[in-house]
């Protein structure tokens, strides 16, 4: 499992000069070393609570009836995953077939020290171990953390506070809002309470719980520093940012208000140093659930388009277009035959509203991408020093969204793919009109014969158009379930042991 950060490294690497990387909160470590712990952190200075004005009692909260009440619904989520072998041209293992063999030769196939390196042992995929949190949100064993946290996995392990361990099943994953749902075969399991983050607010305390550096169950405690921040590379949620102190492992957490309730999901810090520094941002519960809810129902997540490119406005922006004021999102470009250019928008408008509420640059991705398909925005857009109402009918996000189909049965094996619905581009490219692209293949998958970029039409003689079509066929199959899989030109059925 690979950490994301802004700059693209993993949680673990040096942090040069003091760049301010954007990180996801999970463990990661080899597989037979133990994590590595922190640093010890300097000793707090003693906190003297501060009455406030007209009411000298207030003290700092409590939160131990809370953590008392449900940390029992939070649990550890252990990984593992094998990095891949960096297979090389002409790096072959000399045994007649084309698999590489693994890459013994640090210098590559073509330099000039490759004949030294002939003969060596190859090098084995390397298993790596992670750790992060989730929270149970059904007490049938539905659990929601980070798509970070499992995506890649070839095992899932969900340990409770009462230390029950259960192989868990990726039900599936949205990697543009970072959430997963997985399922554990347990019944009758304690549960978190669900809030709304719309009634957040700013300077409000909040309390965290997860398993930083693999700590089970550890709170932290803070307050509501902003709402609706937009990151790099997440333009589709409204983050929330706290000053919770939030560490590698706290990844999927949940977020608490003071009333018990859930009102998001810990899931990225900003640091120059890869440890907690005073910012981190949550996932609103209310987003989480619109996605966990379609990953559950559908395999997978839909989500509005308008079809354009927009940009903050400045004082100079505003000076030029003649507004009163910087507010709004400029549009820079329009995408050809998209929902906006149907509606008239025009590049150089600028999008003061959406739908009566007043909307930048950072917020109207989230918002577009939180409404369905197909329905209908009420902009106010500000042109030739007027404002104008446009009514925009919304168009689909193309969904790359993978989710697993690994068909975990209890006494049985598993179907071993992660795979996700093609997009247009790539139905025109296979010449087909329905299936599912696989991502990845391990497991009776691999052994059969499937990989990346095979893509299959059916599955035991019914036509798959979508993730659920296939996870629902390997539900019903006994012992074997033939695929149809479209690979280039060609097309094969291929059987596929699941049980």
């Amino acid at each position: 499992m690979n950490l994301r950060t802004l700059i693209r490294k993993p949680l673990a690497a040096a942090v040069l000069g003091a760049a301010v990387v954007a990180t996801p909160v999970s463990v990661l470590y080899f597989a037979g070393t133990a994590p590595a712990l922190a640093a010890p952190a300097p000793a707090a200075a003693p906190v003297t609570p501060v009455p406030a004005t007209g009411n000298p009692a207030a003290v700092l909260p409590d939160f131990s009836t809370m953590v008392q009440k449900y940390g029992p619904a939070v649990v550890n989520i252990t990984v593992v995953s094998k990095v891949p072998v960096s297979n090389q041209p002409g790096d072959d293992d000399d045994d007649g077939d084309d698999n590489g063999g693994g890459n013994a030769n640090p210098f590559g196939p073509n330099s000039p020290f490759a004949p030294f390196f002939r003969g060596f042992p190859r090098v084995p995929q390397q298993p790596t171990r992670g750790e992060g949190s989730g929270f149970i949100i059904r007490p049938d064993g539905y659990i929601l953390t980070n798509a970070h946290v499992v995506n890649g996995a070839s095992e899932v392990t969900v340990r409770l506070t009462d230390r029950r361990e259960y192989t868990a099943k990726v039900i599936g994953i949205d990697t543009k809002s970072d959430i997963a749902v997985i399922k554990i075969n347990a019944k009758d399991l304690p549960t978190v309470k669900l809030g709304d983050s719309h009634n957040l607010k700013v300077g409000e305390w909040v309390l965290a719980i997860g398993a930083p550096f693999g700590f089970d169950n550890s709170a932290t405690a803070g307050i509501v520093s902003a709402k609706g921040r937009t990151l790099p590379d997440s333009g589709y949620i409204p983050f929330i940012q706290t000053d919770v102190p939030i560490n590698p492992g706290n990844s999927g957490g949940p977020l608490f208000n003071m009333r018990g309730e859930v009102v998001g999901i810990n899931s990225q810090i900003y640091s120059r140093s890869g440890g907690f520094m005073g910012v981190s941002f949550s996932i609103p519960i209310d987003v989480a659930l619109r996605v966990s809810n379609q990953l559950e129902t559908t395999g997978h997540v839909s989500r509005g388009k308008l079809g354009v490119v927009i940009q903050d406005v400045n004082q100079g922006l505003a000076d030029s277009f003649g507004l009163p004021q910087p507010e709004g999102a400029v549009v820079s470009s329009v995408e050809k035959g998209g929902a906006a250019a149907q509606a008239g928008i025009e590049p150089g408008d600028v999008i003061l509203k959406i739908n009566g509420d007043t909307t930048s640059a950072t917020e109207l991705p989230a918002a577009i991408a939180m409404l369905n398909p197909g329905s209908t925005v009420n902009l106010e857009v500000w042109r030739n020093h007027a404002t104008r109402n446009v009514s925009v009918k919304l168009g689909a996000m193309e969904d790359t969204r993978t989710a697993s189909v690994t068909g975990h049965q209890g006494n049985g094996g598993k179907l071993g793919l992660a795979v996700r619905p093609l997009t247009g581009e790539e139905k025109q490219q296979a010449n087909t009109q329905h299936g599912v692209l696989v991502e990845k293949a391990t497991g009776p998958a691999l052994a059969a014969g499937l990989q990346p970029g095979d893509v299959v039409v059916a599955a035991n003689g019914a036509p798959v158009t979508s993730v659920e079509d296939l996870r629902s066929a390997v539900e019903k199959s006994k012992g074997h379930i033939a695929l149809l899989i479209k690979r280039g030109d060609a097309q094969i059925f291929v059987p596929v042991r699941v049980g």
